[in-house]
């Protein structure tokens, strides 16, 4: 697959679909229409425009970002693991396979601090629950790994992507 690149594929009506899309999508039945008729396009253009941006790579994905907190999940916790490092791709593709996992990286460590190289988010309604699930990924590591603990949050915070003026 061939890369976009910024200056030479997307026009203008490409950077005001991400300039009107990057704090979401209008929250209404049929938000492409909203938009299509906010750049003087269609909705089927609407959506060629995003499928070719996902597939090159401009944007990553389009999806909801849920208020975890709103929607009952009031424990978050950030799992981190010290993971054997020959076998971390395999085994953080597993991880982050599984349903409760929200985010997955795999990430340096910072010794002798920090020997933490997998990251993996989990959201549960109690500490308990986030345990248990913890103690799931933990059983998918297996002996490959050495260290782990569980950061949680104290507050919520507004996540934003990059931002680009119109």
């Amino acid at each position: 697959m061939r890369e976009m690149k910024l200056e030479q594929d997307l026009d203008a009506t490409d950077r005001r679909l991400m300039v009107a899309t990057q704090a979401g999508l209008p929250r209404v039945s049929r938000p492409y229409d909203v938009l299509a008729e906010q750049l003087g396009i269609t909705a089927d253009e609407v959506l060629r425009r995003l499928q070719r941006m996902l597939d090159c790579g401009v944007i990553r994905r389009i999806g909801a970002i849920p208020n975890h907190y709103a929607i009952g999940y009031t424990a978050n916790g950030m799992s981190v693991w010290d993971v054997d490092d020959s076998r971390i791709d395999e085994l953080g593709e597993q991880v982050g396979a599984l349903e409760f996992v929200t985010h997955c990286y795999h990430r340096p460590r910072r010794l002798p601090q920090w020997p933490y190289n997998l990251f993996a988010m989990v959201h549960g309604h109690g500490r308990p629950e986030v345990d248990a699930k913890v103690d799931q990924i933990g059983l998918i590591l297996g002996d490959a790994c050495y260290h782990r603990d569980v950061l949680f949050s104290t507050q919520i915070l507004k996540k934003t992507g990059l931002r680009i003026s119109g």
